[in-house]
């Protein structure tokens, strides 16, 4: 399978020996999130968010990132032969129940290099790695809407890739200096508490 080095891809060998019998006997025992940040910045405040939500999600929800920094852009000649970026992308999503985007909004819309990858999961025609493959979005930013609107367009593109998203609670985060820290740790209880939630009813839809 593919794995994430240093924001890398990397190939390794699948191992199942970290599944215990309690958590064989449960179905929702390792559910596995993959989380995909909008932003290509090492530094973006949405990657650390997501450290955020993984400290504070349930603890049978089990995230890996799926890296989009190294995609070149899609164009409709890669589909007769689809680079190993491409695939890498596309076997990473289907190794997970479900996918995560922690995402910023550029320009009341979807940032270029998540709209790329997205590009990139749903071909060739009649691959679409995200067709029935539950969905959420939340996303922070400086300004008071939290990305608001760049969350609408993002689900109106997963709807029409067939990918059933959590709609409610919509998660809005206005972002102030010291809100979360480095190592995801939230400041403020009640937005603790909200993230807590928030990631909560993701895993029971």
């Amino acid at each position: 399978m593919h794995v994430v080095v240093n924001g890398k891809w990397r190939v390794q060998k699948a191992r199942n020996d970290h599944v215990d019998e309690a958590e064989a006997g449960n179905p929702m025992s390792g559910y596995r999130v993959g989380y995909i940040v909008g932003s290509l910045s090492a530094k973006s405040i949405n990657r650390t968010l997501a450290k955020a939500l993984i400290r504070l999600a349930p603890e049978n929800l089990k995230f890996v990132e799926i890296p989009i920094r190294e995609l070149p852009l899609y164009n409709y000649d890669f589909d007769t032969d689809y680079p190993p970026q491409g695939r890498a992308l596309k076997d990473a999503i289907a190794a997970v129940d479900a996918v995560l985007f922690v995402t910023p909004e550029y320009n009341r819309g979807i940032p270029g290099g998540l709209k790329n990858a997205i590009d990139w999961a749903s071909r060739p025609y009649g691959t679409n790695s995200f067709a029935h493959k539950p969905s959420a979005v939340i996303g922070a930013s400086p300004g008071k809407i939290g990305t608001a609107v760049g969350q609408q367009s993002l689900r109106s593109v997963l709807s029409f890739c067939n990918s059933p998203s959590m709609e409610a609670p919509e998660g809005y985060l206005h972002f102030t200096p010291g809100l979360i820290t480095e190592l995801g740790e939230v400041t403020d209880k009640g937005i603790e508490q909200f993230l807590k939630d928030w990631a909560t009813t993701g895993a029971k839809i």
